[in-house]
């Protein structure tokens, strides 16, 4: 197996780590929140990732695969803990600090490793690490994520993946296997999904409760993403941005606002930990 970790600094500083013998690759920024910028199966690009503005630090990143912790979504009003409000980003902070990683020489994956500091104490007060296993396997990413709670009380949290892929047209898509009804996060109504896919040229931001795979059609370049779930990791929300050509299909443990509402909101006791699972497949048509 010729798997190999390489930091390259082209287009970009990154780490590149490849398979060619599967023909696959992904390239990752550490520093930029862990953020894997490029995945390439059988030589196709799948992710988008808008370059440009990755190179201007005052703006936020759109692309690739954000991580989303402690939070997926906003959190407008904040949380209460221990009688003190906090408050918290969309999709939390992880996405914006730096992580270490470092190559798994026994099961020929990649680590990406995020722990607490005393600046993410003062709006999530808790001891944490977070380790992410990617593996490039034959036309998918595995991945796998550690959430250690080192803290002495529970830890309360949502986790999930922000993947933009690449798409030639939103109007040529199909998304299969997601539940009839939805939840449109721009009114929080419930709504129809294949309503929603219907106007994913126009701009959509919807989440379905758990099914374990969906899937993304595109009828341009042929090519079929199937998003692999398991729980708790199996919510699903679809984003599009009119007019990037992309769709994020984004694997999620729970709804935004969950620290409030409780709704599939996820805790971990002191010293423990959870582990979550997800995989993204590419076949063609």
């Amino acid at each position: 197996m010729t798997v190999s970790l390489k930091k390259k600094t082209n287009p970009y500083v990154h780490w590149e780590f490849s398979n060619p013998e599967i023909d696959s690759l992904i390239r990752i920024v550490p520093e930029r929140g862990g953020l894997i910028t490029e995945w390439q199966s059988e030589g196709k690009e799948l992710l988008y990732f808008d370059l440009e503005r990755f190179l201007d630090r005052d703006k936020s990143i759109r692309g690739g695969i954000p991580i989303l912790f402690p939070i997926c979504g906003d959190l407008s009003e904040g949380y209460l803990l221990g009688g003190k409000k906090y408050f918290l980003k969309q999709h939390g902070f992880a996405r914006d600090l730096p992580w270490s990683i470092s190559f798994l020489k026994d099961s020929l994956g990649i680590r990406l490793k995020l722990s607490d500091s005393k600046d993410s104490r003062s709006y999530f007060p808790f001891i944490f690490t977070i380790l992410m296993d990617v593996f490039l396997n034959e036309k998918s990413l595995q991945i796998s994520v550690k959430i250690y709670n080192q803290s002495q009380e529970s830890m309360p949290f949502s986790f999930g993946l922000h993947p933009y892929f690449k798409v030639l047209n939103t109007k040529n898509i199909k998304i299969d296997g997601l539940p009839e009804q939805c939840i449109d996060q721009t009114n929080m109504k419930v709504a129809i999904a294949c309503e929603q896919i219907r106007m994913l040229d126009k701009g959509v931001d919807f989440l379905s409760y758990p099914s374990c795979s969906a899937k993304l059609f595109d009828f341009s370049s042929r090519n079929v993403i199937e998003l692999i779930q398991q729980e708790p990791m199996d919510t699903t929300v679809v984003w599009t941005d009119p007019p990037r050509q992309m769709v994020c299909l984004e694997p999620w443990t729970s709804p935004r606002n969950a620290l409030v509402t409780g709704d599939r909101k996820l805790e971990i006791k002191p010293e423990e930990y959870i582990e979550l699972f997800t995989t993204f497949k590419h076949n063609s048509f």
